[in-house]
């Protein structure tokens, strides 16, 4: 590539004509501001010290150098102490014709004998269905391996199920109490929100039972923890972990139901997991961890027999490990967990999507795994996540009050099926054809909005605003992808145009440069979204690319062109552009519609 080429020349001439050591990483390329001449610009004041000259003459003498060197650099200009070199029409012509039909454009091929990095994303309570908050983890996970993969690395995509613990006995209690047997077969809801429904119930009678005892003298803090029903619960929870026979058959009936309607939410959602864990299973494994950091001295028992490890000469506090009546905690289950997954992938690093409210827990965790003996402790990374929030504020799983993952989707369906009827365009499609498009542009509006947003900022989602097809939304970005694939199926099938042949045109507009310019940069956009986690990076750069395409197209009569060589030119650079959406958009878990 061109700017590598530039910064080994320029590392070059700062050896050979002041004798400045300087690799050619360490050399700075921007890209040249809109307003000054120039693609690529390099800032020379780190250098004019040791050059002892002025920062004009330093830049010049660079230029020079570096122009007689590359026939690519055309010219170059000099702002003060920026060096603006000027590539010739000759290089952004060959590069368009070498990716012109390039599908793997953007793209690297997977090292699949390396050790894989393991991502772990959803990670849902089976007391509740998912919504809009596992949206977003589902959709930051699904894309992160996407974009992890599609830097080379080897990825396998894993899903914890926290199927035990308090919160599913809330729901088992609640059903006992006042279900009456009710099933997802007589109630005609999806198992997963028949139990959220009875993880709701459990709550209101619990708040009941709480004022109750606070009308007799009891203080909210010894009332929340003697309220029949949560004793009732703690008590079924230490039954489970005993293995009583009644609560351990209700406990998988009703995580059955739940499984089920996960795997339909999952679908819709479009995405999947190499392999699933489930909590009940590897708890046992962290209690063994637990006995381990006893006998070495790393953690101690407290009298009433509960489990902690002292971290407070980290800078934090104590950390409890076991309840006193022996049941575990999260930590408990996420040190077996981690162990398990370290030894069944010999993984290379293990990525955690959880929101940034256990940034502490995961903190403790590596401490944790470390004091055990584990060097590849500092391979666990949490990739921390801002909450999503609605206009009206934040969501409340124990009050109901959630924006429901299946609702949302088949709203936005819904939305997208009127936004196209307002339109008018798509006549020539068939009903079942309209169903996937509208099911395709939902799905579009859904995780762009959600995935543009850097995953460490919390976020506020508007389900209008995400479907607009103007603006900086998936659907603008769909529309213009179904856009060019017409124009190529028209230069093909009404032209006559055989896009695989080289078009022989060495001269470009400035709207044409710029679109080959930022197909020039999708490898290293790719890098650099990688090494930062941000598929926010990705979706910012493909809806840039649309824009200048589409800036392009307005000014450009492609099938117009009376020079067959130039129309070709153009038709294979339509081509590249929609291959490059439809990478990065595939990274993002988008489809692009071949048309609209």
């Amino acid at each position: 590539m061109i700017y590598s080429s530039i910064q080994e020349t320029v590392s070059q001439a700062l050896n050979k004509l002041y004798n400045i050591e300087a690799s050619a990483e360490s050399i700075v390329l921007q890209k040249t501001k809109k307003e000054f001449k120039g693609d690529y610009t390099v800032v020379v004041f780190p250098y004019v010290k040791q050059a002892r000259k002025s920062p004009e003459m330093v830049a010049n003498e660079l230029g020079q150098y570096v122009k007689e060197a590359l026939a690519d650099v055309e010219n170059f200009n000099v702002i003060k102490g920026f060096l603006n070199f000027e590539i010739s029409d000759s290089y952004w012509t060959a590069y368009a014709n070498t990716i012109a039909t390039d599908d793997r454009i953007g793209l690297k091929d997977v090292d699949t004998t390396a050790a894989p990095t393991v991502i772990e994303y959803s990670s849902p309570n089976t007391n509740k269905p998912l919504h809009l908050g596992h949206i977003r983890n589902n959709l930051l996970g699904w894309s992160v391996s996407q974009l992890l993969t599609a830097n080379g690395r080897n990825v396998k995509k894993v899903n914890l199920v926290n199927d035990r613990g308090i919160h599913i006995c809330k729901s088992m209690l609640a059903w006992l109490r006042y279900g009456n047997g009710e099933t997802p077969e007589s109630s005609g809801m999806k198992g997963d929100h028949l139990v959220g429904k009875y993880y709701v119930e459990f709550d209101k009678h619990y708040k009941e039972e709480i004022k109750e005892l606070q009308s007799k003298g009891m203080d909210e803090e010894q009332a929340k923890k003697e309220a029949p029903l949560m004793v009732e619960a703690q008590q079924m929870l230490k039954r489970w972990e005993e293995g009583d026979k009644e609560i351990r058959d209700l406990w998988e009936r009703m995580n059955g139901w739940v499984y089920a309607g996960f795997d339909e939410t999952y679908r819709k959602m479009g995405v999947c997991f190499d392999k699933i864990y489930y909590e009940s299973n590897t708890y046992l494994l962290g209690k063994e961890l637990v006995q381990k950091g006893l006998d070495l001295g790393v953690l101690y028992r407290k009298e009433d027999g509960s489990v902690w490890c002292d971290l407070t000469d980290a800078g934090l506090d104590q950390k409890l490990l076991l309840r006193k009546d022996g049941t575990s905690v999260y930590m408990t289950q996420d040190l077996g967990t981690a162990l398990l997954r370290h030894n069944d992938f010999g993984a290379d690093q293990l990525i955690y999507v959880v929101g940034n409210e256990q940034d502490y827990h995961f903190q403790v965790l590596k401490i944790i795994l470390g004091r055990l003996g584990y060097g590849w402790a500092d391979k666990v990374y949490h990739l921390s996540y801002g909450m999503v929030e609605l206009p009206n504020g934040k969501m409340k799983s124990r009050e109901g009050t959630v924006v429901d993952a299946d609702d949302l989707i088949e709203q936005m369906e819904k939305t997208a099926e009127e936004m196209c009827g307002e339109r008018g365009k798509n006549d020539d499609m068939t009903a079942e054809e309209l169903q996937q498009l509208y099911h395709i542009l939902a799905l579009g509006a859904l995780k762009y909005f959600i995935l543009k947003v850097d995953p460490s900022k919390t976020m506020l989602f508007n389900p209008e605003e995400s479907i607009d097809f103007n603006g900086n939304t998936g659907p603008f970005i769909q529309y213009t992808h179904a856009r060019i694939r017409s124009i190529v199926r028209k230069a093909i099938g009404e032209k006559g145009l055989d896009i695989s042949a080289t078009a022989s045109v060495t001269t470009i507009n400035d709207k044409e440069r710029e679109v080959i310019k930022q197909l020039h940069d999708i490898t290293s956009v790719v890098e650099q979204a990688a090494l930062a986690y941000s598929p926010a990076m990705i979706a910012n750069y493909t809806y840039d690319l649309a824009k200048s395409f589409n800036s392009f197209y307005q000014d450009t009569p492609i099938l117009r062109e009376s020079n067959p060589a130039r129309m070709l030119f153009l038709v294979r650079l339509c081509n590249a552009v929609s291959l490059a959406i439809k990478n990065m958009m595939n990274i993002l878990g988008i489809e692009v519609p071949e048309r609209m």
